[in-house]
């Protein structure tokens, strides 16, 4: 089965485009309905967003930014189904179809782990779960490369979310089954509708290679790739090639942040509404980990070079291995450590104690074995995308 954003090889040409275009013109408008944009001027929602009036019951006069500024990316609302019934299987039973190096994400909540790999995540965006009794949305926007995962719950209300079909800096939107809200993925914030101005609570969370994830967390269970109704060609990269260097990113508004290439891989840690700090993929494969300092607390960033892309090939595990990092306090008890590459690729040894440290922030030797830093919330993703909703950022590129 084709996928609703599927691209020729070799950059987003005109036949994406087009193909865009037409998915635009057959949600052609179905009524007058107007709204504000963000900037409180009176517009016509169906001319702005075509469609949008019949698939929704979305509050668009209530909105945080201009209408104009969402995109459709092809598919309608659902168009590309969220898991909302998610099933597990073992370790062993995945080990049948997910390859040493694939990318796989992983939320653990009170020692309660889940894995969700990349390979069924690019087809479905969205895993509406329950960890431990929390309910939470693990999320994945491929055209941003940026995994987020965050509570479901909101003021004591749980919330279901599900595609748009609308891409804004060409990063998804998610909307929420209960209020019909739009969402921005990359930032958990609603920008459209009743819950305009919420925030959900994101969660760590991170991407490991199936090797590692199997090695530092034998227990998480893992999403199968039975997940309902809407079965897909898992294994496969519905978007390969899309991260080439020289490609604009696909309905970008705008031309891309220049400082740094647009599908440069950075590691981001937000630091304000409208800030964050970011390492690049480029130093921390020389360098990692890295001993910094983000808003007075000591961090470290842990990166582990043996990880697929899971854009990059036609099939996923066959995709050049590009790393995945992590951001952890360096802060144990009453002391700070500082790291320093350790025996093995991916993992640290720190000055201290002479301990060696996992990409999970765990020790597995020394005099420290057992011990575990904490975990800031930080994300990978594609350089052009967090620029684009983080005017504020800061490139820490050198020592």
């Amino acid at each position: 089965m084709s996928h609703p954003r599927r691209k020729i090889r070799g950059g987003l040409g005109a036949a994406t485009l087009a193909l865009a275009a037409l998915a635009l013109a057959a949600c052609g408008a179905s009524s007058d309905q107007s709204s504000e944009d963000g900037g409180g001027e009176a517009v016509d929602v169906d001319a702005t967003l075509p469609g949008a009036s019949a698939e929704f019951s979305t509050d668009f006069a209530t909105a945080s930014v201009p209408l104009d500024e969402f995109q459709s990316g092809g598919p309608p609302k659902d168009g590309i189904p969220a898991i909302d019934d998610p099933k597990f299987i073992s370790q062993q039973e995945a080990d049948s179809f997910l390859e040493p190096n694939e990318p796989v994400a992983v939320v653990e909540i009170d020692g309660v782990a889940r894995a969700y790999p990349i390979q069924i995540l690019v087809w479905h965006e969205i895993v509406n779960d329950e960890i431990n009794g929390q309910p939470v949305s693990v999320t994945y926007c491929p055209l941003c490369n940026s995994t987020v995962a965050f509570s479901r719950e909101l003021d004591g209300q749980v919330l279901d979310f599900g595609t748009t079909g609308r891409l804004r800096n060409s990063d998804l939107v998610m909307y929420d089954r209960q209020t019909e809200s739009w969402w921005q993925q990359l930032t958990a914030e609603a920008v459209v509708g009743e819950l305009t101005g919420s925030e959900l609570e994101v969660l760590p969370s991170q991407i490991l290679s199936w090797k590692e994830l199997m090695r530092a967390y034998p227990d998480a269970d893992v999403l199968s790739r039975d997940t309902g109704p809407n079965p897909r060609d898992y294994g496969t990269n519905p978007y390969a090639g899309y991260e080439e260097p020289g490609d604009q990113p696909f309905l970008l508004d705008g031309a891309a942040d220049d400082r740094l290439p647009p599908k440069e891989r950075v590691t981001a840690v937000q630091t304000g509404p409208d800030s964050a700090v970011v390492y690049p993929f480029s130093r921390l494969a020389k360098e990692a980990p890295i001993n910094d300092e983000i808003d007075g607390t000591a961090t470290v960033v842990l990166f582990d070079p043996e990880v697929s892309s899971a854009l990059d090939q036609t099939k996923v595990a066959d995709g050049r291995e590009i790393g995945a990092a992590a951001v952890f306090e360096r802060t144990l008890g009453n002391r700070e450590l500082s790291f320093e590459q350790g025996p093995e690729p991916g993992t640290a040894t720190d000055e201290q104690t002479g301990s060696t440290w996992d990409p999970t922030g765990r020790a597995i030797s020394g005099r420290l074995e057992g011990e575990r830093l904490k975990q800031s919330p930080s994300d990978d993703q594609f350089w052009f995308a967090l620029a684009a909703f983080f005017p504020e950022v800061e490139i820490r590129n050198e020592a």
